[in-house]
């Protein structure tokens, strides 16, 4: 889960947000906290454009490229992720022209982004971002005027390519699966069986965990993201409501 404060930048066309992509594993959701703007898609219903204002929640499956619109520039979502650990480790592909898609080190320069700590500060940090966002843009333009004109299958080779990106690391994700969400499939599926035979000590176990917000925001795709990491205990004395 992290806050992403979509980026006010305005691109080729105009319209301001960030670098579109896709994700190869994972779904996504958006919950609107402020601003408004839209969501634009290339999936198997070919262009949708749909407007995002506060209380909208909207996500979408493997596959679906997305760009993030800010017309109030003030736009700030919630993204929830599924998979932890495939999205933070090359699960996204952005829409480059296909000369940077050909490879895994094409695509490694083009999506590069140099910290702003060693590599010149903030200011070059963000121009580093917007090149890329440009990128991305460029080759999202023209995917998006082929769907367009053409229908859904101008997305078959893009698709192909981001295929062709990620799957050296499919073996490190299928860890993190096991790790994460299959795992704790597996562990509903105990606490199920242990209430069908009313065996509630795994009840007398249960906790609370807090989030600690990080202490700066980093560049991302399409915004400045606020992530949270979980602590182990509530500090003592702390109470929390839903």
């Amino acid at each position: 889960m992290s806050e992403v404060s979509i980026y006010s930048w305005p691109g080729a066309d105009g319209a301001a947000g960030g670098s579109p992509h896709l994700h190869t594993a994972s779904t996504e959701a958006y919950v609107v906290q402020q601003g408004t703007g839209r969501l634009e898609t290339l999936d198997s219903r070919g262009f949708t454009s749909t407007p995002l204002e506060p209380g909208t929640v909207v996500w979408f499956t493997p596959g679906t490229v997305h760009r993030a619109i800010n017309d109030s520039g003030d736009l700030r979502v919630l993204v929830v992720m599924q998979n932890a650990g495939l999205p933070e480790n090359g699960d996204a592909v952005m829409t480059f022209p296909p000369e940077h898609l050909m490879s895994i080190d094409a695509y490694a320069r083009a999506a590069h982004l140099p910290s702003r700590d060693a590599d010149g500060g903030e200011a070059f940090a963000e121009a580093a971002a917007r090149r890329r966002r440009d990128l991305a843009l460029a080759g999202y333009l023209e995917l998006k005027a082929a769907v367009q004109e053409a229908g859904v299958a101008a997305l078959a080779d893009f698709h192909a390519a981001a295929a062709n990106l990620v799957r050296d690391r499919t073996e490190l994700w299928r860890g993190y699966l096991a790790d994460g969400a299959a795992r704790q499939a597996e562990v509903t599926a105990g606490h199920l069986a242990s209430l069908e035979s009313m065996e509630t000590f795994y009840l007398q176990e249960a906790r609370t965990t807090m989030g600690e917000r990080k202490s700066r925001r980093i560049y991302g795709m399409c915004g400045r993201i606020q992530a949270w990491e979980l602590s182990e205990t509530v500090g003592a004395g702390t109470v929390v409501s839903g």
